[in-house]
C-alpha cells in the first residue's frame, strides 16, 4: 500500500468538512488530492483531469450543499467512464444518484466525525488493499520524531483489522509507536489514527537534563 492516488470531489462549501475527514487519512503513504485545495494551489479545473485520470479511487462527498453541483457530477461521470471506482461519502438523507446510485457508501455522522473517519478508513483499506476477507492489509504511517535534535523516523504499523481497532477505541485504548533512538512513545486513537500524545523516553529525558 504505497503510491496509490485518491481524488476527493466536493462542493466548495464543504472544504472544511472534507479537510476534517481526511486530516489523518493524509498521513498514510498514498496521495490524497482534495479538489479545492488543488485549485487554491494554482491548478486549474482543466488540469485536475490529470489527477482524476491517475486516481485509483474517487471519493465523492455528497451533502445538501453539493446537490446538483456540476463539477461533482462531471468528475463522478469521468471516473465511471474511465473505470475508476467511486466511493460516495454522504450526509444522512442525501441519496446517491445516477452512476453511483447502487454503490454502498459511507454516511457522515455530523455528531461524531470519528465514526465517519473510522468507516472511511474501513472502505479505503478495502478499496486500496483488497487482500481478501481473512487477510489484514498492512497499513502504516511514518513521521519524524519530534524530540529536539532527534528527528529519527518513527513508524506506526497497523496490523489490526478495523473491527479490532474499533474495539480498542471503544475501550479507551491507544495504539503506540516508539522512536528507536530516544525511546519516546507516541500515542494514537485506534479509530481515526489521530495523534493523541507523546511520552518522552529515558534517552530524551537524559539529553534534556544535560542541556
Amino acid at each position: 500500500m504505497t503510491g496509490e492516488q485518491v481524488y476527493v470531489s466536493h462542493a466548495p462549501g464543504n472544504l472544511e468538512l472534507v479537510q476534517d475527514l481526511f486530516s489523518t487519512v493524509k498521513n498514510f503513504p498514498f496521495g490524497v488530492h482534495i479538489a479545492l485545495e488543488e485549485i487554491e494551489s494554482g491548478r486549474s479545473r482543466k488540469r485536475l483531469e490529470g489527477r482524476l485520470a491517475n486516481s485509483d479511487l474517487v471519493v465523492a462527498v455528497l451533502t445538501e450543499d453539493a446537490a446538483g453541483n456540476t463539477w461533482i457530477n462531471q468528475e463522478v461521470g469521468y471516473a465511471v467512464a474511465k473505470g475508476i471506482p467511486v466511493l460516495p461519502v454522504r450526509d444522512d438523507g442525501v441519496s446517491c444518484r445516477g452512476f453511483i446510485s447502487d454503490v454502498e457508501g459511507v454516511t457522515i455522522d455530523r455528531g461524531d466525525l470519528s465514526v465517519t473517519i473510522f468507516n472511511l478508513l474501513c472502505r479505503l483499506r478495502s478499496e486500496l488493499a483488497p487482500l481478501g476477507a481473512l487477510s489484514v492489509p498492512n497499513w502504516y504511517i511514518r513521521f519524524p520524531c519530534t524530540i529536539p535534535d532527534c528527528d529519527q523516523p518513527v513508524t506506526l504499523e497497523l496490523e489490526q483489522g478495523q473491527t479490532k481497532l474499533w474495539k480498542l477505541h471503544d475501550h479507551g485504548k491507544h495504539l503506540t509507536a516508539s522512536c528507536a533512538v530516544c525511546e519516546s512513545t507516541y500515542y494514537f486513537d485506534p479509530a481515526t489514527i489521530g495523534f493523541t500524545g507523546r511520552k518522552d523516553g529515558v534517552a530524551a529525558q537524559s539529553s534534556r537534563s544535560r542541556s
